[in-house]
């Protein structure tokens, strides 16, 4: 087990959908990784990456691809802030009104903490209890999401947030 390279034991990456919002959870890539990390993005759709950890590899690639970078980093195995939380539903609400179809790649250092936790928020927003947001998560990212995120998750009250329209595929309201 000690020779088996970090990367080869984590989970690949997890398509989430609900409600006609598609999410992407992924481990962070590095500099190397990255030409494959793009190819991946791109059979999701994904034209905006979350990085939800500390920076650690160039986006300058991603970027001639037409692949936004957008930094809302907060502390490993903690829960975002207030603040960092209403930015990540501005930014949502951005991206799936300028394009419905689209997919948003989320990633922390493992994909199995922050990354999730922001999923699992969007999730919840969007009319799923907490405990089937994790349990959602959990079955495409095993392990996915510490305790402290749980108590987190299980205290958060959604505001409508990503709330649709009259049935229209993720058109999210301007409230």
């Amino acid at each position: 087990m000690s020779n088996m390279k970090q990367k080869d034991i984590r989970p690949a990456p997890a398509e989430i959908e609900f409600k006609g919002f598609k999410f992407l959870i992924t481990d962070r890539p590095t500099d190397l990784t990255i030409p494959n990390y793009i190819l991946e993005l791109k059979k999701h759709q994904v034209k905006n990456v979350v990085r939800v950890c500390e920076p650690t590899y160039k986006v300058e690639d991603l970027k001639t691809e037409g692949i936004n970078v957008k930094d809302l980093a907060y502390e490993d195995g903690t829960s975002p802030s207030p603040e960092l939380v209403d930015e990540w539903f501005e930014f949502l609400k951005s991206v799936f009104r300028e394009d419905p179809d689209t997919c948003v790649a989320v990633h922390c250092v493992a994909g199995l903490g922050r990354a999730p936790v922001m999923v699992a928020l969007a999730l919840i927003e969007l009319g799923l209890k907490y405990e089937d947001a994790v349990e959602l998560i959990r079955q495409k990212r095993r392990g996915a999401i510490n305790s402290k995120q749980i108590a987190f998750l299980e205290k958060y009250k959604p505001k409508s947030r990503l709330k649709l329209k009259n049935g229209q595929k993720n058109s999210c309201c301007l409230q």
